[in-house]
């Protein structure tokens, strides 16, 4: 069968002006509590778009690690590839591509870096063997084989066998603060629903129906 033969219907539900929230973080939380509860793999993936200084877009998924009235929260390496473009240019793009529920969320903003203390916090609420597999992995970086990575996790992970790791400095999080957030519900006959927010003055937001 031709891949440009494969079609269904949408036909899940319906999303209207009516039934918005003002905050649009409000939508988003019980979008994000529906997909959690519906059991689908991996709820909290997202795709984190950045551009680099020659205008290159880059794509990758990660998972979303905090939400709150000022934005969503992910953390990296702040030697890969995104977190680089994101020092020389903040403009970033997020999508949730919630597929099993015919819904997607795009979100379009700013990043900014939390904080030293807010960063440690979270590392150290994370498994010892994913911190572990923090220091060990010097992210976006060649590598001639996996072999390295291994070993070098495997010394770390002898190196501090008493749990006593110290709060990394090139790793972190990033606050994205929105500026837009669309949310689109798949319609029957290809007549989806899709509402985009945009921030007014203050905490103000402003929603208008786009078409499909």
């Amino acid at each position: 069968m031709a891949i440009s033969n494969m079609r269904r219907q949408y036909s899940m539900g319906t999303l209207t002006k009516e039934a918005l929230p003002l905050d649009p973080m409000v939508l988003f939380d019980t979008w994000l509590n529906d997909a959690i509860e519906a059991k689908i793999p991996d709820p909290t993936a997202m795709t984190v778009a950045t551009v680099n200084e020659q205008g290159q877009p880059s794509q990758r998924i990660v998972l979303l690690k905090e939400v709150t009235r000022e934005g969503f929260v992910f953390y990296t390496n702040f030697g890969s590839r995104k977190a680089r473009e994101l020092s020389g240019n903040a403009r970033v793009s997020l999508h949730f591509p919630w597929f099993f529920m015919e819904r997607q969320v795009s979100v379009r903003g700013v990043a900014e870096k939390l904080s030293a203390t807010h960063n440690a916090a979270y590392f150290f609420s994370r498994p010892i063997d994913s911190q572990l597999a923090a220091y060990a992995s010097r992210q976006s970086q060649p590598i001639d084989d996996k072999k390295t990575l291994l070993t070098r996790f495997a010394q770390l992970k002898e190196q501090y066998s008493d749990n006593t790791l110290p709060a990394p400095d090139f790793w972190g999080g990033f606050l994205i603060k929105p500026s837009q957030i669309e949310f689109w519900q798949g319609g029957v006959d290809r007549l989806h629903d899709r509402f985009e927010y945009t921030r007014g003055s203050g905490e103000s937001w402003d929603a208008q129906r786009l078409m499909p």
